[in-house]
């Protein structure tokens, strides 16, 4: 293993520790859980990113997703620099809010009718306020660890942040709010149909990321989607899609384009932002009627659509639209670090197991196949602290939670993606 400086990171980690609870402003980013400190980012460009030491890294964290184009997209950057020179935030409507939400009408058109907001966890609580207040019904049906934000009624079970730092819901969240959702099992048909048994005419909508990538990267077993897309129909619940990490990632019409379903709402967030913080959701026009003006379900602001975040989301959605052959090199390079990856480290025994869905991926310190919650807390936490610490010592950087997904962005080249494998072809040599 190489060693590297970190003095300079150490230092500001110190200091933000001072000002910041645990010194980050999001708990994952504290590397707690591969028993390291944060490293400090100081720029990034294409499938780099550079810290404050001077150490430079194959990013495979993305930004946790938004990076699609990979870092500092030239276009991207020419368009916000020209849009900086007039103002930041006006609390006024731009043409750049109706623009953005016409070219996610029309990647998306489930999403008839588009409400932007500042981040994915404002998108899904804002989406289940509105299925409550349409339906006329309290209950949230939800799966146990996904992770759709940090609003109170959501923190049950979750994953993302929540499952790296091994807590089941949260403190400060009322049993009152916790009381409004129920957990059913991901990939599990026979866990949701027992809570639509006992409370059908209750639960306002089932919430789902269409791909579970906040216990790691975990696809739906065939025929989930559709049953749920099914028993919800039948039921008169919505179906909420959560496609912050789905979005424009999987395909350009995201998961419902991928696996061909049609849920009642959506959320979007991450890549829709390109790199800003901006995110939406939206659904049939009937549904997105019962909000304020319109209707009496209330959501609100300052920032929401501004014209900056707009303007970085509309020229990374351009790009992606202008160049369809950005989602086949995406899925071809995580194929080859996927099955590089496999090759590797299950060469004389299995000692990992691999989930795949077009760029999103994820390597579990398992040799069980990962389908669902329990699955993923068989993965061996150590292990993949010492793959963490191995990987960013030698120029790689992933996930500090076994529990995060890993992304590919356009920028990263097949050099890329072989250096890595020679990097952990080193780090499966040790074991």
């Amino acid at each position: 293993m190489q060693s590297r400086n970190y003095k300079k990171s150490e230092k500001y980690f110190d200091i933000s520790k001072e000002y910041i609870p645990g010194g980050v402003n999001s708990p994952v980013r504290a590397a707690r859980a591969v028993h390291r400190d944060p490293v400090f980012i100081k720029s990034g460009l294409g499938s780099k990113i550079f810290d404050v030491d001077g150490n430079e890294y194959i990013d495979y964290v993305c930004s946790w997703g938004p990076a699609i184009l990979g870092h500092a997209h030239p276009y991207v950057l020419e368009k916000v620099k020209k849009a900086l020179k007039k103002g930041l935030s006006f609390g006024a409507p731009t043409k750049k809010e109706y623009i953005l939400a016409e070219m996610i009408n029309e990647a998306m058109p489930v999403m008839e009718q588009v409400r932007l907001v500042n981040s994915g966890t404002e998108a899904t609580m804002s989406a289940i306020r509105l299925a409550r207040g349409y339906t006329n019904r309290d209950l949230i049906l939800k799966f146990t660890g996904c992770y759709h934000g940090h609003s109170d009624g959501l923190l049950v079970k979750a994953g993302s942040g929540v499952l790296t730092e091994a807590i089941s819901s949260s403190g400060g969240v009322p049993d009152d709010y916790a009381k409004n959702t129920v957990v059913a099992e991901f990939n599990d048909k026979e866990s949701v149909k027992a809570l639509f048994d006992k409370y059908n005419d209750k639960i306002a909508a089932v919430i789902v990321e269409p791909v579970a990538a906040n216990m790691g990267v975990i696809p739906p077993k065939d025929g989930f989607l559709e049953f749920l897309r099914e028993i919800t129909k039948k039921n008169n619940a919505l179906l909420i899609f959560d496609e912050v990490i789905t979005g424009f990632r999987l395909a350009k019409g995201g998961a419902c384009e991928y696996f061909g379903i049609k849920p009642d709402l959506i959320t979007i967030g991450k890549i829709v932002g390109g790199g800003m913080p901006l995110a939406a959701y939206g659904g049939k026009k009937e549904i997105m009627a019962h909000i304020s003006p319109l209707g009496d379900v209330y959501q609100a602001g300052t920032l929401s659509g501004n014209p900056i975040a707009t303007t970085a989301g509309i020229a990374t959605l351009e790009v992606l639209f202008q160049n369809p052959e950005i989602y086949a090199n995406i899925d071809e390079n995580a194929k080859l670090l996927a099955e590089g990856i496999e090759k590797i480290m299950n060469k004389d025994e299995k000692k990992i197991h691999i989930n795949r869905v077009g760029s999103l991926l994820s390597v579990f310190f398992t040799s069980k196949k990962v389908e669902c919650y329990e699955d993923v807390l068989s993965c061996d936490l150590d292990k993949y602290a010492s793959y963490y610490s191995f990987l960013r010592e030698n120029g790689i950087y992933v996930a500090p939670s076994q529990f995060e997904a890993a992304f590919i962005s356009n920028s990263h080249s097949k050099d890329d993606i072989i250096k890595t494998l020679d990097v952990i072809a080193e780090f499966g040599g040790k074991e």
